[in-house]
């Protein structure tokens, strides 16, 4: 497995070995240890999974108030997604920043993202499946968004804005500028 830094310090982008023959391929798409080794210690206790049926389905921008702030490892398991995450640690010097990967069932990548980011992504194919583990359980009290068409996150979506498809909820979530209170700084690494 590969491990390749992105700009934002503490998002790593997983590159996932593929043994390949004429029937397919295995991949170990996980093990702690080398997590661990690689990327940080982290504990999941929680592996989640959804279905977009259409391309263009914009799912986020979500995360989860500290206490229950949670890291994320994203896979996408049946057809593509452009995925986002977010820098929404006030104080960080990466603060509203964002990354970008497009996960695939085709490349196998996998996007992590420690706590402290908000999380989204937009179909690309119809039928796409992500599946992701999570640090923390699902907390409806900590649960939050970020309007995912900000202006201020500088965001380029593969989709205009009145061709995507979004929950009610996510249509009508706050602006990063509308947030500062309620987010906190607290460092991903050793040096952050």
């Amino acid at each position: 497995m590969r491990f390749l830094e992105m700009p934002i310090k503490g998002v790593v982008l997983l590159i996932p070995n593929r043994i390949s023959d004429d029937r397919g391929y295995l991949s170990e798409t996980f093990r702690t240890d080398i997590f661990k080794e690689n990327v940080c210690p982290a504990d999941f206790v929680q592996d989640n999974q959804s279905l977009s049926a259409q391309v263009g389905t914009v799912r986020g921008l979500h995360f989860q108030l500290a206490p229950r702030a949670q890291g994320k490892l994203v896979c996408c398991v049946a057809g593509a997604i452009l995925d986002v995450t977010v820098d929404i640690r006030r104080g960080s010097p990466t603060f509203g920043q964002h990354v970008k990967a497009e996960l695939t069932a085709k490349n196998g990548h996998q996007l992590w993202m420690p706590p402290g980011f908000a999380h989204g992504f937009c179909t690309l194919e119809p039928n796409s499946v992500i599946s992701y583990k999570v640090t923390d359980y699902y907390s409806a009290k900590h649960d939050r968004g970020l309007l995912w068409s900000d202006p201020q996150l500088e965001i380029e979506w593969p989709i205009a804005a009145d061709a995507a498809y979004l929950s009610a909820k996510d249509w009508v979530q706050p602006k990063l500028a509308d947030l500062l209170a309620a987010l906190t700084y607290e460092p991903v690494l050793a040096g952050d």
